[in-house]
């Protein structure tokens, strides 16, 4: 289990989580709930994981973790500001302290010219702020999940470590 790359960061994760007593919220289009399941395979998660949302639909996200519709008219769902709106959705509906989002463009198809297949946007929202991460996998659909779903958790943990500062 721990040899797998996602489960080895959701690993630090929960002892990141553990040690600054920080809890956690996933708000997923693109991968699908890859992000929660992976941080439910961790023994004890249920201490730091409040829950996530699988926001696939435009719908969902405005629905389910208030993103603005002007949001999603101006820039799409798959955008830096969605992203965003997604990542403090998710923490304002749950109460976690993180709120960590991943929207993009898995694949193989959906892409265009601005917005190519593996376009996707990470977005952390904690008590630091909210930050927004760009990437463009190359990969299959299941690599392009992955990759987006190894981003957020790596994105969470950079932020996390930050907030804990030296020491």
């Amino acid at each position: 289990m721990a040899d797998d790359p996602l489960v080895g960061l959701a690993i630090q994760l929960g002892q990141g989580c553990t040690a600054l007593r920080r809890t956690i919220a996933t708000v997923e289009s693109c991968t699908g709930g890859l992000v929660g399941h992976v941080i439910t395979e961790v023994p004890g998660s249920s201490a730091y994981y409040l829950g996530g949302f699988v926001t696939y639909s435009d719908a969902a996200k405005t629905e389910m973790v208030g993103v603005p519709a002007e949001v999603l008219a101006a820039y799409g769902a798959v955008s830096a500001q969605t992203a965003k709106a997604m990542a403090a959705g998710g923490r304002q509906r749950t109460g976690a302290l993180i709120g960590v989002a991943a929207t993009g463009i898995a694949g193989p198809d959906g892409g265009t010219s601005a917005k190519p297949v593996g376009l996707t946007y990470v977005a952390v929202a904690d008590a630091g702020g909210i930050g927004v991460r760009r990437f463009v996998w190359s990969g299959t659909r299941a690599e392009n999940k992955r990759a987006s779903a190894e981003a957020a958790l790596a994105y969470v943990l950079e932020r996390m470590d930050r907030a804990a500062g030296p020491g």
